[in-house]
């Protein structure tokens, strides 16, 4: 305060105030949140021609050690003037008044912070005022809240803060330079959404008619602060949620595409040329073939003793062969005989050239002995081609014998 404050003229004849400001208006309020990129938390804030900028780091552990508390986080608050943030170059480092402004933020926001959540833990909260004028301390109150918030650490709820003076006789919201410094007095509040207050403090003199004036209107201040900070929040953390929601969409279209190429192999299904006819045809070729390659097997089977393997599909596929291989069903061995049949490959030709030598009465009497030798029923023809199998086995014998 000043001496001469009785020179200074605070208002025109509209009652104005030298800004052009009504008694209960504060100063244009602009909020950045998220401005650093290494804190956990941050913003920058410009109240009228103040400009500060809050960082939030932690919850981290505390150091030294011996700073910690078992039950809860310790809080420590750093308010710091930059020396080019006034007309005349402030002298850097800390002061007696820095060092009181940073202990009474601090115990501004201990009742507001849930610190039981991090034990032994340490939340900082670094404050430096870029440009300084009058309201600095609530300005650096009202962007530590922002920046806590940022940084996700637990409060019971924001805190905002706003001053209320006298100035030539009357009560006053917001305080600019010209009335803190020729004012009569000057009253900062902090206080959160539900009507506590975490900080008062007072420089000059009022009557008790004036402070309960003064209580009143700056907690309207602090409620339009609270407004505004409420604000910058939403505008950051809806654009968030926009930005999530263009993914959910996105997700949400990926099975659609999905269907879609379903739908069109089932299309390409259905359009295409095969028809039921040609593949009765297929399958009775490909019966037909199976049920002489099946014959032949056994009946070389009969005559040398040993398995053979053939070509099912030969002259049904062009691309793949299929393999059958005869086990004895007498025989444990079966991974020896395996091999065995493995080695047999050059006896695929001699079955097959041998089974289409032979003319449709030689494959019905082959197929007729198959399905004696596999114990099915079978008629007087079946018993013929039986009989003749046999005899074309003792007369394989007998040749071997001879050799």
């Amino acid at each position: 305060m000043s001496s001469n404050q009785n020179d200074m003229v605070f208002f025109d004849e509209n009652g104005l105030r030298t800004d052009q400001r009504r008694p209960d208006e504060i100063r244009p309020m602009k909020i950045k949140i998220g401005v650093l990129s290494r804190a956990n938390g941050s913003c920058y804030l410009e109240w009228g021609a103040n400009k500060v900028i809050a960082a939030v780091y932690g919850p981290r552990e505390a150091h030294p050690r011996r700073s910690q508390r078992a039950g809860k986080a310790l809080i420590r608050y750093r308010y710091n003037m930059q020396s080019f943030s006034v007309e005349d170059r402030a002298r850097p480092g800390p002061s007696r008044r820095s060092s009181e402004i940073s202990k009474v933020s601090r115990e501004a926001f201990e009742p507001v912070v849930l610190s039981e959540a991090y034990p032994k833990a340490a939340i900082d909260i670094f404050v430096e005022v870029l440009q300084a004028d009058a309201g600095t301390r609530t300005a650096a109150i009202n962007a530590a809240s922002l920046a806590l918030v940022d940084a996700g650490i637990p409060m019971r709820g924001l805190v905002s803060a706003c001053a209320v003076g006298k100035v030539g006789g009357k009560i006053v919201l917001d305080l600019n330079k010209p009335e803190d410094n020729y004012g009569e007095a000057d009253l900062p509040i902090a206080m959160t959404e539900d009507g506590k207050i975490t900080l008062i403090q007072m420089d000059g003199h009022l009557t008790p008619d004036e402070f309960i004036e003064a209580m009143e209107l700056v907690q309207k201040g602090c409620r339009q602060v609270l407004e505004i900070q409420k604000a910058a929040l939403a505008e950051k953390y809806a654009s968030l949620m926009i930005d999530e929601s263009d993914s959910d969409e996105i997700e949400m279209e990926v099975p659609p595409d999905e269907e879609d190429e379903d739908t069109i192999e089932d299309e390409v299904l259905e359009e295409s040329d095969v028809t039921d006819e040609m593949v009765d045809d297929f399958v009775t070729q490909v019966s037909e073939r199976l049920a002489k390659d099946v014959a032949a097997i056994i009946k070389e089977y009969e005559v040398g003793g040993d398995s053979k393997e053939i070509d099912l599909a030969d002259g049904l596929f062009d691309d793949e062969d299929i393999d059958v291989f005869v086990i004895d069903g007498d025989s444990d061995d079966s991974d020896d005989e395996l091999d065995e049949f493995s080695d047999g490959s050059e006896s695929f030709d001699e079955s097959d050239e041998s089974g289409s030598d032979s003319g449709d009465s030689d494959d019905s009497g082959d197929s007729a002995g198959a399905s004696d030798e596999l114990g099915s029923d079978s008629d007087g023809e079946s018993e013929s081609s039986e009989s003749e199998n046999e005899d074309v086995g003792f007369d394989a014998e007998d040749e071997e014998e001879e050799e």
